[in-house]
């Protein structure tokens, strides 16, 4: 029954937005938000975040596995050190802005002196494990977006690559930040082979599973001759990706990217694959968003509010320094250095994922309960906000087909 409604009213919220000229992706967000538990009462707190949980595992999967098979070799080869560069100083942006912001804040609020040894041993840790997590940028309202207006050329080529890589360094850096946040919180030495080695482990699962099964479907492809057909079988493949890295407890966006990756370059009749998989996006989309809004809770914004608004500003800058820095770097197209940072900022399922994860390591308190509380408001106002910034990104740089 909730699965239909979200279906509905999720439609109904892209046909309103479209009716105002606004990207369809805030119309599911509003109308997610007008059915929570704190506006309406329609979609309960449970449901939301529990029960239809599978909803969110299957739209990124989705998401993920069409960004990987935007990463065309050829294309990667012309575009990939702009890629390269700008991937890695907008992630070490966000989080190094957002980490040093967040600890002067503390130092502030708490009235603590930087030689204060709680500040080393708790707070400091807290601040650069909530840096790393707001590394992450949320590729699903991107993606909807690129595919509502259109857009093509190679602004959005370098858009979804970086998007693409952006996860994988966004893990490493939550994987380090977690490692040493522990180690000072309890007063450890820092072993850096370790922090290293389990990370890179991780990504190479990951990447092994989608790479693996993507090879698997260039040997049988032959055998599925209809496009119907077609359509179950990549379903049946991108849920045993995610299945299978969610047991093992490594990143399911990655392993479906790594498959997209395979497809659009070693398959043959890729470009049917990616029709059929396409139209399923529409629907997926649209229940995905409408989900995520449904997650509004007004005693969040109440408590945390303000370093809601402080992690959102943080970010922003730490995002928009760090392209115009890598698009400096590589001597990218000036379209890229004055535009690409505003449709980076979107954030969502990795970023609310790592909180969960970060509030059962950093402890069950009522300071890790504001923290959380904080990320999730910036979640939300970030969802709010962003797809308007993205759509004037892809206007700006000329590959909006229509707008």
């Amino acid at each position: 029954m909730y699965v239909g409604l979200l279906l509905l009213f999720g439609y109904a919220g892209g046909e309103i937005a479209n009716y105002f000229y606004l990207p369809r992706v805030t119309g599911y967000l509003v109308m997610g938000m007008l059915l929570s538990h704190s506006v309406l009462g329609l979609f309960h707190e449970q449901l939301v975040k529990e029960e239809l949980t599978l909803i969110t595992h299957i739209a990124l999967a989705i998401i993920a596995f069409s960004i990987g098979g935007s990463l065309g070799l050829r294309t990667m080869k012309m575009l990939g050190k702009y890629i390269a560069w700008i991937t890695l100083t907008q992630t070490l942006g966000a989080f190094v802005v957002v980490t040093v912001t967040l600890a002067f804040f503390f130092s502030i609020i708490f009235s603590f002196e930087f030689t204060n040894p709680l500040f080393w041993s708790y707070y400091f840790p807290v601040a650069l494990v909530i840096g790393a997590i707001c590394a992450a940028t949320a590729p699903g309202a991107i993606l909807a977006i690129v595919h509502e207006y259109k857009a093509k050329g190679p602004f959005t080529t370098i858009l979804l690559g970086v998007v693409a890589l952006d996860d994988a360094i966004t893990i490493v850096l939550y994987a380090f930040a977690i490692s040493l946040a522990q180690s000072l919180m309890n007063h450890e030495t820092i072993v850096w082979q370790n922090l290293f080695f389990a990370s890179v482990w991780s990504i190479t699962l990951s990447l092994s599973i989608g790479g693996v099964l993507g090879l698997c479907l260039k040997q049988f492809v032959r055998f599925v001759p209809r496009r119907e057909a077609m359509l179950g079988v990549m379903v049946g493949l991108i849920f045993l990706a995610s299945g299978l890295s969610i047991s093992l407890e490594i990143s399911p966006l990655l392993a479906n990217m790594m498959l997209g990756f395979v497809v659009i370059n070693f398959v043959e009749h890729h470009e049917d694959i990616f029709r059929v998989v396409e139209s399923l996006e529409e629907p997926i989309f649209g229940m995905f968003f409408t989900l995520a809004g449904a997650h509004l809770d007004l005693k969040v914004i109440e408590t945390a509010g303000w370093i809601a608004l402080l992690l959102s500003l943080g970010r922003f800058a730490g995002k928009l320094l760090g392209t115009h820095a890598g698009a400096q770097i590589s001597h990218a197209p000036e379209t890229v250095k004055k535009y690409l940072g505003f449709a980076l900022l979107p954030t969502a399922g990795v970023t609310v994922g790592l909180a969960l994860e970060a509030k059962n390591i950093l402890g069950e308190t009522s300071f890790s309960e504001i923290m959380v509380s904080a990320i999730l408001g910036s979640v939300i106002l970030n969802e709010f906000l962003t797809p308007f910034l993205v759509r004037f990104s892809l206007v700006k740089a000329g590959e909006a087909k229509h707008a």
